[in-house]
């Protein structure tokens, strides 16, 4: 069984893609380290997949579906990271009500750090192939105010991301992604 968690490398094409979404992809490598740095060692597998080719049409999600896709009872939960790793406030989720239940059980676990928003919908071309195969599906949610002054521009380069609140997103991607991974059963669907 696995929780999957990942971001993609795609604004290459003017800027170094350090927001957008090199964040994302060192958000989803850092939770996995975290979670291996402290020694836990969850129930199911946390997977990272730093997708390529989502501005070319989703080619390397479409390409990771059809290799894995037998396996679809097997994903617990789909995550991405593409909307910047500003200050967040919670995740967009994707999934039936007893999932969304749980889902906000666990926000709340980040009352300290004040991220324990549940939005309706997740969002994610990486990961829209799962969700419509009903696997639940996040992705962060953090401030967008300033995210298309950098989207896929010259600006997008690494004195865009601020470390705090990097580690913020970090926390919550750790938090999520390890609860998910040790919980008794899956997600409901």
């Amino acid at each position: 069984q696995i929780v999957l968690v990942s971001g993609h490398l795609d604004s290459w094409d003017v800027g170094q893609g350090a927001m957008d979404d090199g964040g994302g992809a060192f958000i989803s490598w850092e939770a996995l380290s975290l979670i291996k740095d402290l020694g836990l060692r969850p129930k199911r597998t946390l997977r990272l997949v730093l997708w390529t080719a989502e501005e070319q049409g989703g080619i390397g999600a479409e390409q990771y579906y059809q290799l894995h896709k037998e396996n679809i009872s097997n994903f617990d939960i789909v995550m991405e990271s593409d909307e910047g790793t500003f200050k967040p406030s919670g995740l967009g989720f994707t999934g039936n009500a007893k999932a969304r239940d749980i889902v906000k059980e666990i926000m709340a676990l980040l009352q300290p750090i004040n991220v324990t928003d549940v939005y309706d919908n997740a969002d994610g071309t990486d990961i829209d192939y799962w969700m419509r195969d009903g696997v639940p599906g996040a992705s962060l949610r953090d401030d967008l105010s300033k995210y298309f002054w950098f989207h896929h521009s010259q600006g997008d380069t690494m004195t865009v991301q601020d470390p705090g609140q990097m580690n913020l997103c970090a926390a919550v991607w750790t938090v999520v992604s390890y609860v998910i991974a040790d919980m008794e059963e899956m997600l409901p669907r």
